[in-house]
């Protein structure tokens, strides 16, 4: 039963809240998509498939679904073609460059290729009517839920990033949009950008052949002369009329002035070595307009009858340098990016941390924030509020909170642990006793609901108070009265009763442990508090926040934690719930090294093997463990101290702290 209302819950989070996104989703898939773009720097073009595939791979697995594609129009013809996939066992494989024509998916076609629009939706009957071929599709092809964005028309074609779910429905939030449109133009620049070297090189090789210059000017400089001999092609790249004499200083008319210099200079230096010399320059058109091109050329020697000489070809390399100016943009994008997320990764941290202004309060799953709606209703009154929840889902937190937002908060919350108590000692503890009440009773004591008169008093582990206790305190919330031990004044107080447990109080009842008319009274505004299994979503900010509170005790800065850390603490029972993940960070954090958080989640045993070890039991074997690796050696280089990230002295502390020795010989 509890495990369907849990699914029902987490159904309507995502029926109501389609758009809301886990801050910490969101900086690690900021964090990825800024990684996947830096990868794309300076890429050697017989790796970039292979990355994009990777790259698709990682999408796929953010989005936890089983098909992740990029494709491209085909020119002249209305159907695409998949150039890079990526998919699960759960997917049909697809191969590279299949073929999907226009006729299979009409509405999507025309959106996605005539309008540039997203396609996205969750359940294929969400689709409107007049996408029924598509839907038949996608239901024969087993989608169920898809995501098609738009990236950007290249010279010749319109280019998409698909993602498909075949297992289960899902939402796509918008917010990822932007940024998996910023990818794929990464992908595609770069894929054109190949493209552009590819065919450069490719024209570079058929400057050695002077039957394939047809895309490039041939040229000859007679050193003699200083004339010029050019082909048609030449003339036309530099705008020389056809009858033109030409010569070299000519040429040098057209080169823009700053790239003068380096052409003489090139120039020389062919006629010295007899080299192949490559220059690249700027050429000024007649109309003033810039345009580039190289130049490659060798040297050869005069003989009887042919002057000294050098020839070599030109193109026009322009759309090649307008590609690189544009690519430099888009890496100075990046950059800046990467340092935004930078700079958005401590806010985010911090705002993790900060939410709902309830300090050391976590609500970023649906259940807690369910439970902090019902403290903000109950805290300003003076109703009778009783916690329930397992050991160390913070009950007491939850109370401090209910009083610190009462009209009580200005008087200090009184708390008694009705568990720690002998039976002969709760009774005073409570309500107080008089001078020789009881034989070792030389004083009067107050008792806390004395002390927490016009306050609140926390009750906390409520189910272990014996029964004679219990009738005195339902005295007590029914008339707010009550005797001193040995004495027979009635005191009046008003005290507003906060009471928590880990047990289950209507089974204490049936049982006879507990008075039925107390649990009533005392179920006046009953608030269930989820086990932390139940909301992972709650465990990355829960982890944030205890090293958020550990750093300055420790002294150590932490700036990084491995996804694959957070997912395997997710996925853990946390039998002690944060109380256990807060010892378990805490100790990850002791013997931690840099900024880096190495955090793993406790091994699990079986449910009767007995757990014995304490946080120092742990510590203490893992420091003996550094110091027998490092015979004993505690600073210097390679060291024990340096090993544990730990000051000398600190280490030493914690060796005397922990009763650590050398072992004598």
């Amino acid at each position: 039963m509890d495990r369907q209302r849990s699914a029902k819950t987490q159904s309507c989070i995502i029926l109501n809240h389609k758009n809301e996104i886990d801050i910490s989703d969101r900086l690690r898939f900021e964090q990825m998509i800024s990684d996947l773009s830096a990868r794309f720097i300076n890429l050697p073009p017989e790796r970039l498939d292979s990355e994009i595939e990777a790259a698709l791979k990682m999408v796929l697995e953010f989005f936890q679904v089983d098909r992740c594609g990029l494709l491209h129009t085909l020119p002249g013809r209305d159907a695409w073609q998949i150039t890079h996939v990526a998919y699960t066992k759960h997917a049909a494989p697809v191969p590279k460059n299949t073929e999907l024509p226009r006729s299979i998916n009409p509405w999507a076609y025309d959106r996605l290729t005539e309008k540039g629009e997203v396609v996205s939706y969750a359940r294929v009957d969400d689709m409107p009517d007049e996408a029924h071929i598509d839907k038949q599709t996608w239901k024969e092809w087993g989608i169920r839920s898809n995501l098609t964005i738009p990236v950007l028309r290249s010279r010749s074609a319109v280019h998409l990033i698909s993602i498909n779910a075949m297992r289960k429905e899902r939402i796509w939030p918008e917010v990822f949009f932007p940024r998996l449109k910023l990818l794929g133009e990464v992908f595609v620049n770069a894929l054109e950008r190949r493209k552009t070297e590819q065919a450069l090189r490719d024209s570079e090789e058929r400057l050695n052949l002077a039957a394939a210059s047809a895309d490039a000017g041939v040229w000859v400089i007679f050193t003699d002369t200083g004339s010029l001999w050019a082909t048609g092609k030449l003339r036309e790249i530099l705008h020389f009329s056809p009858d033109e004499d030409l010569s070299f200083e000519r040429f040098l008319e057209t080169v823009h002035p700053d790239d003068r210099e380096s052409a003489r200079e090139t120039l020389a230096y062919s006629l010295k070595t007899r080299e192949l010399v490559v220059l690249e320059y700027r050429i000024v058109l007649p109309d003033g307009s810039v345009r580039w091109a190289v130049s490659r050329g060798r040297s050869y020697p005069g003989t009887s009858e042919r002057a000294e000489r050098v020839m070599g070809v030109t193109i026009d390399i322009t759309p090649r340098k307008e590609m690189e100016a544009q690519l430099k943009e888009q890496l100075k994008e990046i950059q800046q990016l990467k340092q935004q997320l930078e700079q958005e990764n401590i806010y985010l941290r911090d705002e993790i941390l900060l939410q709902h202004g309830h300090e050391g309060i976590i609500a970023r799953s649906r259940a807690m924030k369910h439970i902090l709606t019902q403290v903000e209703q109950v805290a300003v009154t003076d109703a009778t509020v009783l916690l329930l929840g397992e050991t160390g889902t913070g009950k007491e937190l939850l109370a401090r909170t209910i009083h610190n937002l009462s009209n009580r908060k200005e008087k200090a919350l009184i708390a008694i642990n009705c568990a720690a108590l002998p039976p002969t000692l709760i009774e005073s503890e409570l309500f107080g006793r008089e001078k020789g009440a009881y034989t070792g009773a030389l004083t009067r004591m107050p008792g806390r609901f004395e002390v927490a008169d016009r306050s609140t008093l926390f009750l906390d582990e409520v189910a272990e108070l014996p029964l004679d206790l219990q009738a005195k305190l339902l005295r007590v919330l029914e008339e707010g009265c009550f005797e001193r031990l040995g004495s027979t004044k009635t005191q009046k107080v008003d005290v507003r009763v906060l009471a928590a447990t880990n047990r289950d109080l209507a089974q204490e009842v049936a049982a006879g442990r507990f008075r039925s008319d107390l649990y009533y009274r005392l179920n006046v505004f009953p608030i269930v508090i989820s086990p932390l299994r139940e909301r992972p979503e709650d465990i990355p900010p829960l982890v944030w926040m205890f090293v958020k509170q550990n750093e300055k005790k420790l002294g150590k800065r932490i700036d990084n934690i491995p996804r694959r850390h957070m997912e395997a603490l997710q996925n853990y029972a946390w039998p002690g719930n944060a109380r256990e993940l807060r010892n378990i960070v805490e100790h990850a954090m002791i013997t931690s090294c840099g900024g880096r958080l190495d955090v793993r989640a406790p091994i699990r045993k079986s449910e009767n093997a007995a757990i014995t070890d304490t946080l120092e039991d742990v510590e203490r074997q893992h420091i003996l463990s550094v110091l027998e690796r490092t015979g004993w050696r505690v600073t210097g280089k390679n060291g024990a101290a340096e090993i544990l990230g730990l000051k000398r002295t600190t280490l030493q502390a914690k060796m005397r702290k922990l009763d650590i020795k050398r072992p004598t010989a």
